[in-house]
Formats: structure tokens, sequence, C-alpha cells
């Protein structure tokens, strides 16, 4: 049974290796060629960022195989035996704790390296290091009391209930759900700074749009996203009561009002073809399986891997294996995500106009410099959203018309107009 798991996951790390390897390759040769949608010195900037970042995959994940075999090979056994505790749920949250430490330890590196070395030199990065072990050090603590919290929950079903996948699964089902509930007003606060958006005449017409998609929130807000990184977004967070619309300061900065109204006509779009309630089913339907899969999870495993079928062992297969399992689920997700993309961009160039939506997309491209092209067993795999220059195609827009330039002489110009007009008010 081990030798089968491993076959499997030997599969898994082959693949996400060749699939970099390939994204790699194709975007090197690509950034060589003519410009897409960006000007062609942030084309060539993008797509080296985009290769080098794929590199660090590859070797993350080669480092990810080599954790696999430590815990497969004698890691498991080991923590157990050095944890000399009687009681198995606080044993449970013990060697899950220490387990997920080990793990995060290793990977650190390579968080730092992509923040402090790789978005450094190519300008994304605005954290220092002393936010970014503020972050962490939240982040650990947090996870430290409510994670152990829900680690003991599990086991204590596990050790209680017969038929315990199924209570396993509706506690964490119903957890997300609460999570995603409160994120906006009490989690994400911990770590970015909320407040509501001054500027009144651009405040009215995001009212307006809401108004007319029959979405109600508690507010719209502005994050100090740039104290990170200089990327734009915007999002509409949480569940009922507690919704939110979110704008990255960032994204206000770069934006004009008619694009920011088409990105966020775009959001609103997810909310009116009830996205979102897609996305939480499907999300169910992968946990729910998870659960069944590691329920019952022969015994021979245990033995071979010299281990008592305990919740710790079983919490630590499903946190060790997962990952194969939704490497294959998720282009499934991502599929149909996609395909949620194109209706919300309509939903939003409906709301707004299709030129605003395209110069918006177009400008988010530009300043986030994602490389707008991709290998297609890389989109097969990993994007939840179509490339811009398919969704723009969809809108309307032929390839040649797209011209970044002219698009984003437009977008500047009426930006700097809407710039003009508030100083002068």
């Amino acid at each position: 049974m081990v030798m089968t798991i491993s076959i499997i996951y030997f599969i898994y790390i082959l693949l996400k290796i060749y699939i970099s390897f390939m994204q790699a390759g194709f975007v090197l040769k690509a950034k060589d060629q003519k410009a897409v949608l960006m000007l062609p010195s942030k084309f060539y900037k993008a797509g080296k960022y985009s290769a080098k970042k794929e590199k660090i995959v590859i070797l993350e994940t080669i480092v990810e195989y080599i954790l696999f075999i430590f815990w497969i090979g004698f890691g498991l056994q080991w923590l157990d035996e050095v944890i000399q505790v009687k009681n198995i749920i606080l044993k449970s949250i013990i060697y899950i704790d220490i387990f997920l430490a080990i793990n995060y330890i290793v990977g650190l590196p390579f968080d730092i390296y992509q923040k402090f070395v790789l978005d450094e030199k190519f300008g994304f990065n605005n954290s220092t290091i002393s936010l970014f072990i503020k972050d962490n050090l939240k982040g650990a603590l947090l996870f430290l009391i409510f994670g152990s919290l829900i680690i003991g929950a599990i086991s204590y079903i596990i050790l209680n209930f017969e038929n315990w996948w199924i209570w396993g699964f509706l506690f964490v089902f119903t957890l997300i759900i609460f999570i995603n509930a409160i994120y906006p007003t009490i989690i994400a606060p911990m770590f970015n700074k909320f407040t509501p958006l001054k500027d009144e005449e651009l405040k009215k017409d995001i009212d307006g749009l809401l108004k007319r998609s029959g979405f109600k929130s508690n507010g719209v807000y502005v994050v100090d996203a740039s104290k990170r990184d200089s990327r734009l977004n915007a999002y509409f967070g949480g569940l009922g009561k507690s919704k939110r619309v979110v704008l990255f300061d960032t994204l206000l900065e770069k934006l004009s009002k008619d694009e920011l109204l088409a990105v966020l006509g775009h959001e609103l779009g997810h909310f009116a073809n009830k996205d979102i309630l897609k996305n939480i089913f499907m999300m169910g339907v992968m946990i729910f399986a998870l659960f069944y899969i590691f329920a019952n999870l022969p015994n021979e495993l245990f033995d071979e891997l010299h281990l008592s079928k305990e919740p710790y062992t079983i919490e630590a297969l499903f946190l060790l294996l997962s990952p194969v399992f939704t490497f294959f689920f998720m282009p499934l997700i991502n599929f149909v995500s996609r395909k949620n993309e194109y209706g919300a961009d309509r939903h939003g160039a409906n709301l707004t106009s299709r030129s605003s939506l395209r110069n918006a997309l177009l400008k988010l491209v530009d300043e986030n410099s994602h490389f707008p092209l991709s290998h297609p067993l890389y989109i097969f795999f990993y994007y939840s959203h179509p490339p811009i220059i398919d969704r723009l195609k969809a809108l309307g827009f032929e390839e040649d018309s797209l011209s970044a330039k002219e698009a984003l002489k437009e977008s500047c110009a009426a930006k700097e107009i809407e710039d003009e007009d508030r100083r002068g008010d």
C-alpha cells in the first residue's frame, strides 16, 4: 500500500515539475516575440518574472517530495514516538502542530526569496522584514489558538462517532463558511487597515451600481494593500450582513472611476450569477470526497508505516496526501471558474461599458505585470481565470484592436482629468 501511494505521489510530483518546466520554456520563448496587451518593455519584464517564478516552483516541488519521503520513511513514526502524551486529543493537537510547523519552516525560505529577492527585484514588493515577521507571527498565533481547537474538535469526532467522516465534513464545511463570514470584519483587519471610502462621489456611484445589481453591503472600504506590494485588486468580502466592498488603495490610485466601476461590475456579476454558491458547492464536494477517502484508508497502510490508527495519524496523512487529490480535482473547479469569469465580464460590461472593462483589464495586466500568455497545460491545471486576451475577445474585441498603448493613454488621460477635478473641488 505504501508503495502504491509513493508511486502516485511520485507521478504527481513529476507532473507538477513537467508543467512548470513547460510553462517556463513557453514564457521564455514568448517574451522575445511580439508584445501582446502590454508595452514591449513590460511584456519582456513580465515574461522574465514569470519564468523565474516557475523555476522557484520547480525547486519547491523537489523539496516537497523530499519532505514527503521524510514523513513516509520515518518522520511520522518518529513524531509518534517523541510525543509521550497519553491523552489522545492532546497528543493529536501537539502532533499536528509540530507536523505543520516543520512543513512551514521548510517552506519559509521560498516565501522569503519570493518576496524579498524576486518581487523586490521586479518592483512588486513594498513590504519590510519587520512587517513580514509580524504577519507570520500573527498567523502562527492565530493557528496555534484556533487551529489547535479545530484539530482537537476533529480528533474528538474521530474518537466518538462511528461515521466520523460525515460529521467531520459537516464540521469543517460549516467552519469554512463561518470563517468566510467573519473574515472581512474580524480576521483581515488584524493584518491590514480598513478605512471607509472618503470619495463621496465615487461612493455614490458604487452604491448606485450595487443597487442596480441588488447587492446589499455594510460599506465600501479601502485597504492599505500598498504597504505589502504594488498589485491592484478589489473584492467583495463576507457573507450575509457582513458583506463589504473592499478596494485596494493601489486600485484607487491607478484606475479611473469608470474602470473601477467596471471592475466592481465584474465582481457583481459573480453575485448575480450565483457563482459564489456554485464555488461553495464544488468545494464542498471536494472536501466531502477527501473525508470519505481518508476515513477509509486500509489498516494495511498504517501497519506498513508502523503507525497506530489514531486521530493524529489519520489527520497527518490527510494533510500529507490531500494535495495529490486536490491537484487532480482542481482542474474541474478551475474549468467551471473560467466559465464563470466570462459571465461576470458580460455582466460588468452591461452595467458599465465594454470599453471601460477593456481598459481596466489592460491596466490590471500592465500594473500587475502578469504575463498574458501561458502554456495550455498550465492554464488547464492552474488558471481559475481565463487568459485576459481570451476574456477581451469574448467581449468582442479583436486581437489587432487590443492596443495596450492606446488604451493606457486613454485610461491615464481619464485618470488625470479625475484627479484634477478632485483637486479643484
